[in-house]
C-alpha cells in the first residue's frame, strides 16, 4: 500500500510540476519501453547465420534489379536509418517515387507492412519493390537465371536449400530473414530505461513526460518500437492524392489518407519525414502537431493540434533525439562473382 501511494504521489507531482523522472520514478511507465532481448523468427524461416548472410548479400546485390543498377539499399540505406535522405527515393525510371521509403528498423516486430499495410510478411513485402517497374523493375525469372550463373550463389543456395536451390521463394526467404535482424542499436534512452539515470539529459526526461502526457504522442507511438502498427490520417496537407490505407479498407472512413505509424528509432538520421517526405526536420514534425494538423472527416480521432510552449517543444525534441543509437555499424557484404 505504501509503494502504491508513493507511485501515485510521483505521478501527481509530474502532472502539477512536469519536470524530471529519475531512474527510480515512473517504474511501470518506463517498463512499457523495455526492449526485447531476442528476435522471434517465423517457423517457416528459422534463423541461421548462413541464411542471414545470404539474405544480406542479396539485399546489396544489384542483380535483383532490371538494369543491374539498383539494390534494396538504394531505397533503404543503412546510413540514413534504412531510408534515403531525399524527399522520396529515385526508382528505375529515374523519377522520384510517390512515397518515402519506410525504415526497415525493427521490422521483425512490425505487421502489416508498407505505408498502407498491403503486405503481411517481409517475404510478401520484398516482392513489391523488386518487381515494381517504377522501383527496381526486376523480373524474378531473370533474377533466378542471373544468380544461377554464379557458382558461389549456387553453392550457398544448395547448402541452405538442398532440395530446391535457387528459387524465387528461397531468395525472398533469405532477404526477409536478414531484414528481421535489422534492429536499432541501444540508444541513450534505452540505457536510461535500463537504470542509468545519467544516460539522457534532464530536458529529455521532461520530454518523455510530455511525450506520454500532454503531447499525446504515445497514443500512436507506443512501446519500445514507438508504433501501434496502425494507420492514421494525421492531417497533413494533400498535395498529391494518395488514399493510403483506404485502398485496403475502402469502407473505413478513417482509412482515407491514413498511413502506418512509423517507428521513432534513429530519427536524427532519417530526415525528411512522413510518408511523402514533406517535412524536412524533426522541428517541422513537432510544429505540425502543435499547429499544423488539418481537421477533416478522415483525420484520426487521436490526432489534434497540441499547443506546446517553446520550452516543452525543446524538451520533446531532446527526448526524440535520445532515441538514436550511439552506434549503428553495418558492414558491407562481399558479393559472389
Amino acid at each position: 500500500m505504501r509503494n502504491c501511494f508513493k507511485l501515485i504521489l510521483v505521478f501527481s507531482l509530474l502532472v502539477v510540476f512536469p519536470g524530471v523522472i529519475s531512474a527510480g520514478d515512473g517504474t511501470s511507465l518506463k517498463r512499457q519501453y523495455k526492449r526485447p532481448l531476442e528476435i522471434k523468427f517465423p517457423r517457416t524461416a528459422r534463423y541461421s547465420p548462413q541464411l542471414v548472410t545470404l539474405g544480406k548479400m542479396l539485399f546489396f546485390d544489384t542483380r535483383l534489379s532490371g538494369k543491374n543498377n539498383l539494390n534494396c539499399a538504394s531505397c533503404h540505406n543503412p546510413s540514413f536509418g534504412y531510408e534515403v535522405p531525399v524527399k522520396t527515393p529515385i526508382g528505375a525510371t529515374l523519377t522520384p517515387l510517390q512515397r518515402q521509403a519506410p525504415s526497415l528498423l525493427n521490422m521483425a516486430w512490425v505487421s502489416p507492412l508498407f505505408w498502407d499495410g498491403r503486405a503481411d510478411t517481409l517475404e510478401e513485402q520484398a516482392v513489391g519493390p523488386i518487381s515494381h517497374p517504377d522501383e527496381m523493375d526486376g523480373n524474378f525469372n531473370i533474377i533466378v537465371k542471373r544468380l544461377k550463373r554464379s557458382a558461389e550463389y549456387r553453392k550457398f543456395f544448395r547448402y541452405l536449400f538442398p532440395k530446391t536451390g535457387i528459387t524465387r521463394e528461397n531468395l525472398l526467404k533469405a532477404i526477409a530473414t536478414y531484414e528481421r535482424t535489422i534492429v536499432a542499436g541501444w540508444a541513450p534512452f534505452d540505457k536510461w530505461i535500463d537504470g542509468d539515470d545519467t544516460a539522457i539529459s534532464n530536458s529529455a526526461k521532461r520530454g518523455f513526460v510530455i511525450f506520454n502526457g500532454v503531447g499525446k504522442c504515445a497514443s500512436c507511438h507506443q512501446g519500445w518500437n514507438f508504433t501501434d502498427n496502425q494507420f492514421h490520417d494525421i492531417g497533413l496537407p494533400i498535395k498529391k492524392v494518395d488514399l493510403g490505407r483506404a485502398v485496403q479498407e475502402p469502407d473505413n472512413p478513417f482509412a482515407k489518407y491514413a498511413f502506418k505509424t512509423p517507428t521513432l528509432r534513429n530519427l536524427t538520421h532519417r530526415a525528411p519525414f512522413m510518408h511523402d517526405g514533406s517535412l524536412r526536420s524533426l522541428e517541422e514534425v513537432v510544429d505540425h502537431y502543435i499547429h499544423g494538423v488539418i481537421k477533416r472527416s478522415s483525420t484520426s480521432p487521436k490526432i489534434r493540434n497540441v499547443p506546446l510552449t517553446a520550452s516543452q517543444k525543446a524538451d520533446l525534441l531532446a527526448f526524440l533525439k535520445s532515441l538514436t543509437a550511439e552506434r549503428q555499424d553495418v558492414s558491407m557484404p562481399i558479393l559472389p562473382n
